[in-house]
C-alpha cells in the first residue's frame, strides 16, 4: 500500500468517526479564539475553557483587555501554566490589535504570527477555525499519529505539516486537524496506548512499532 492509499483510507475512516466535528476551544469570535489558543500552550483544552469565562468577564475586545495591568490578567490564567509569559503577550497582542488593526484580528499569516506569543500553529488554527482558511496545523499530538501510521518522518512538525498537506486534499485539511485531534484523545494516547487495539494503528500503523508489543 502507498502512502497515499493509505491517507485516503485514514481520512474515509476518521470521517466515519467524525462526521461532525465541534472546536474543541470555547470562543465567540476570532479574538476571544486567539487567547484561547494562546493559552492552550502546554495546557488542556479543558482547563482553557475552565479559565476563560472569568478572563472574559475581566475583558473579551482587546480594546477593554489591554487597559488592564499584566498582573490581573496572569492571577486569572495561572491554572493554564506559562502565565508569566502568557499575560504579557495577552496585554501586548491586545494593544497591537488595537493599535494597528483597529481593533480586528487580522485575517493575515505574516500579521498574525508577528503577534506576542502566537506562532505558526496557533496562527493556523486562528485561520482555518475563525476565518475558514485551509490551514493543517500541526501540534506534537498530531504529529505523533502521523509519524505512527507512517505518514510522516516524524522529524518535526514542519516537516509533518506539509507532508500532510501533500497527502490530504486542501478542501479537508480543516476539518482533518479536528478529527484528529479528536481520534488521538478517545483511541490513541500517547501512554497506555495498545496499537494492536486502536481502528487505524492496528491496520494502518508502522510495522516497527506494531512488533515492539508482541
Amino acid at each position: 500500500m502507498t502512502k497515499q492509499q493509505k491517507a485516503d483510507e485514514i481520512a474515509v475512516i476518521l470521517e466515519e468517526l467524525y462526521p461532525e466535528i465541534p472546536v474543541p476551544l470555547d470562543h465567540k469570535d476570532p479574538y476571544t479564539l486567539l487567547v484561547a489558543v494562546l493559552l492552550s500552550a502546554q495546557c488542556t483544552d479543558v482547563r482553557v475553557n475552565q479559565v476563560t469565562p472569568s478572563l472574559w468577564e475581566l475583558a473579551d475586545t482587546p480594546q477593554e483587555m489591554m487597559h488592564h495591568p499584566v498582573e490581573d490578567i496572569r492571577q486569572i490564567i495561572r491554572p493554564c501554566g506559562l502565565s508569566p509569559r502568557k499575560s504579557a503577550a495577552i496585554k501586548e497582542l491586545s494593544r497591537i490589535i488595537t493599535e494597528e488593526h483597529g481593533g480586528v484580528v487580522p485575517q493575515d499569516w505574516d500579521a498574525l504570527e508577528a503577534l506576542p506569543g502566537v506562532g505558526h500553529k496557533t496562527a493556523s488554527v486562528v485561520m482555518s477555525q475563525a476565518f475558514g482558511v485551509p490551514a493543517f496545523p500541526v501540534d506534537t499530538h498530531i504529529h505523533r499519529l502521523a509519524y505512527r501510521w507512517g505518514l510522516t518522518t516524524g522529524k518535526n512538525v514542519e516537516k509533518t505539516e506539509k507532508d500532510l498537506k501533500r497527502l490530504f486534499p486542501r478542501e479537508k485539511w480543516n476539518d482533518l486537524h479536528l478529527q484528529i485531534i479528536f481520534f488521538g484523545r478517545e483511541y490513541c494516547p500517547a501512554r497506555g496506548h495498545r496499537m494492536k487495539d486502536c481502528p487505524i494503528c492496528s491496520v494502518y500503523g508502522r510495522k516497527s512499532l506494531l512488533n515492539k508489543e508482541k
